[in-house]
């Protein structure tokens, strides 16, 4: 249950004087929800400028261009003409060193005399501007009595907005629901505070929204850092509260003698690599711990992690229990299933798959097995932790591209068994820091190598100016037997407006189709599973040499006969992004060509992006380039830069903070695991302010 002392908090901004469905609409789509956003959603939307407003000279000695705050007298009026609507509303007004106009355009009737009536002193704030030699204010920003002037700081805050928003109305809001911040206990201990120099939580947000200095909404800044150091916290004390779960002593152990194992590792084609053997032999210690194990697994596009999956999933079969994966997506699902069935039947081992696409009476027989002991590793999407899906002895749960699942996902696999294992598999090879934010202090195995045989990928960039000559080469290809993927941004215009000159799939498609006739095929997301399916079959089998796909082919597909990739609008993709489409080829046993089109002329940050991607094909280093280029948004996928499933820290400014908040919830759970007394009734409400209360139910259960 939520502390009574938020509601004010989760109130609807819906409940703010002056906020209707209209702007509801529109601060939905700029604070990122689907339901009505609430107060706090509000304040954690922070400031990106402010406007100074401190400069107060006289008429005479004002500069043009400036934001200046002028105190006048107002002398007269001269409205619009009644014939021409067009005409500015005028208004004139003075001190002792010269006049100023102030100049209204479509104003309402009676609305500029209450404003400024005639005779009364006024300060008004804005630009100043000259007109024919006269100075002059159009529309300006504040206008306001000395009663109401004595209340200003001179400084306003400037907040990301979205088309439709003005920028007065969203100060407004966020002024009133600042109104409303209830007293609110202090959860960080003296000593952190002390240390760091936190202002106490209510100040940083008055501060950050209400700014006093230039300096109050600077992101490195105490206010800001204090806002950030609380969000971090909550996220690690719900990491490390899920960890302090998962690490409770545990019963029997998953790990068997080895005979599944060694049926698997005789069937492969190859052998495996040096830490593909380190990988699993941490894993079998793992498993053999008196405590459940939390690893990470984390390798470069087709360095195997599939394979060290199966051989986790064989040690906990060879004790006669039975082995989850779930991955986010059908494709990446039927990838897997893909690469595990033909290795697991050498060995003897049960599998299936369950995704959204089994209905009826495959699914209910899947589900009877289940129950029955009689599938020993069951593949599929978020299918598997619905309500109806019982496992008979689950002991291990391997969670794919983890970043895309919440906390929620992951306690509903492990709850469907008795203190089951969990291992977390990355393509994305996650740097150091954010390991730490988004998994705790998991333990973390390293795929290294590429497997043998992996043939180098030559990537060039071309400019979208050579179209016609990347289209003839394609032509080439195809003619030698060759298949090639060719990605596009984008599906189709309605996507995104403001992107007229991205290329869509199904545009590319069709001028494709107009050269190489049926030789052509195209998948995006918008697909039907089985549709999907169908049209990577052609492409693998050979009866279509030439795939127009979007971003659906990014991870997991894995066609080895093809070794050429287009990829138009390069520069608008993410570095992970870019190799982790590149991954799909390279794959078979011929060199491969990675072709980047991007659209002149190139801004720094994608000449660098460029850059990085035609030098390495290192996925850590990767890794480690994006988080410097980009912030961790892109890293992990996810578009925004900047920590995701965070509002206020970010990685680029508050990467020091991480570490501190970890540390301070490592000692939480030491001396207060159970968050008792008054410190623990704080922590509780920083937990459920930030949103990370999923872990709440788990305090001191078990």
């Amino acid at each position: 249950m939520r502390p009574a002392l938020l509601n004010p908090l989760f109130a609807p901004v819906t409940s703010l004087p002056g906020v209707g469905p209209k702007q509801d609409k529109l601060l939905r789509y700029l604070l990122g929800r689907s339901e009505t956003p609430r107060l706090v959603d509000l304040l954690m939307h922070l400031p990106a400028s402010v406007i100074d407003r401190r400069a107060r000279p006289k008429i005479g000695e004002a500069s043009p261009g400036t934001v200046v705050t002028l105190e006048v007298t107002v002398d007269r009026h001269r409205p619009s003409p009644p014939r021409n609507s067009r005409a500015p509303y005028l208004v004139y007004a003075s001190d002792e060193t010269g006049d100023v106009v102030l100049t209204f355009f479509r104003a309402k009737p009676g609305y500029v005399d209450k404003l400024l009536p005639v005779g009364a002193k006024r300060y008004v704030s804005g630009t100043l501007q000259f007109y024919d030699g006269m100075p002059q204010m159009v529309h300006p920003d504040r206008i306001v009595d000395e009663a109401a002037f004595a209340q200003l700081s001179g400084i306003d805050p400037v907040y990301p907005l979205t088309e439709g928003l003005a920028l007065g109305s969203l100060r407004r809001a966020v002024g009133q629901a600042l109104q409303k911040l209830p007293a609110l206990p202090e959860w960080i201990s003296p000593e952190v505070i002390r240390r760091c120099k936190f202002p106490p939580f209510a100040e940083a947000l008055h501060r950050v929204h209400q700014p006093v200095e230039l300096t109050d909404i600077l992101p490195d800044g105490p206010f800001w850092s204090r806002l950030a150091f609380d969000e971090l916290l909550a996220g690690q004390l719900a990491l490390a509260l899920i960890r302090s779960q998962l690490r409770r002593p545990a019963g029997d152990r998953n790990a068997g003698d080895g005979h599944l194992r060694r049926k698997i590792i005789d069937a492969l084609p190859y052998a495996l690599t040096a830490s593909q053997r380190e990988a699993v032999a941490a894993i079998t210690d793992d498993l053999r711990q008196p405590v459940r194990m939390l690893r990470l697994l984390q390798g470069d596009v087709g360095s195997g992690k599939t394979v060290v999956a199966l051989l986790a999933a064989a040690a906990v079969n060879e004790v006669g229990k039975q082995a989850a994966l779930m991955a986010p997506t059908e494709i990446l699902a039927r990838q897997h299933i893909k690469t595990i069935a033909p290795l697991a039947e050498r060995a003897g081992l049960r599998v299936a798959i369950l995704t959204g696409r089994e209905k009826g009476k495959e699914r209910r027989d899947i589900l009877a097995r289940l129950a029955a002991g009689e599938i020993d590793l069951l593949v599929g999407t978020h299918a598997l932790i619905q309500e109806d899906v019982v496992y008979r002895s689950l002991a291990l749960a391997v969670v794919d591209e983890q970043h895309r699942f919440g906390v929620r996902e992951r306690l509903a696999l492990t709850s469907k068994g008795e203190a089951v294992d969990v291992l977390v598999l990355s393509a994305t090879p996650i740097p150091r820091t954010l390991v730490l934010t988004y998994f705790g202090d998991m333990d973390v195995s390293e795929l290294r190598e590429k497997p043998a045989g992996r043939q180098p990928i030559d990537t060039r960039a071309v400019p979208l100016s050579r179209l016609e000559e990347v289209m003839e080469g394609a032509g080439r290809a195809l003619k030698s037997g060759k298949r090639v993927y060719w990605i596009c941004p984008l599906v189709e215009e309605s996507e995104a407006e403001g992107t007229e000159h991205l290329t869509n799939a199904t545009q590319r498609f069709e001028s494709l189709q107009k050269h190489f006739g049926d030789a052509v095929g195209l998948m995006h997301g918008q697909m039907k599973g089985s549709e999907k399916d169908r049209v990577m079959a052609q492409f693998a089998s050979g009866e279509i040499g030439l795939l127009v796909a979007t971003t659906v082919v990014e991870v997991g597909v894995d066609v080895p006969a093809a070794s050429i990739m287009v990829i138009e609008n390069a520069e608008r993709f993410g570095l992970a992004q870019l190799h982790q489409l590149r991954g799909r080829i390279g794959r078979g046993s011929e060199a491969s060509t990675c072709l980047l089109l991007y659209r002149e002329p190139l801004g720094e940050m994608s000449k660098a992006r460029l850059n990085v991607i035609r030098e390495t094909t290192d996925g850590f280093r990767i890794a480690e380039e994006d988080l410097r280029l980009r912030g961790e948004g892109d890293v992990l996928g996810v578009r925004q830069s900047g920590l995701p499933g965070y509002r206020v820290a970010r990685s680029d400014v508050h990467g020091q903070l991480i570490a501190q908040a970890r540390e301070e919830a490592l000692r939480i759970m030491k001396k207060n695991p159970r968050l008792t007394g008054e410190r623990g009734e704080a922590l509780r409400c920083l937990l459920y302010l930030f949103e990370r209360d999923e872990a709440v139910p788990l305090i001191g259960a078990g």
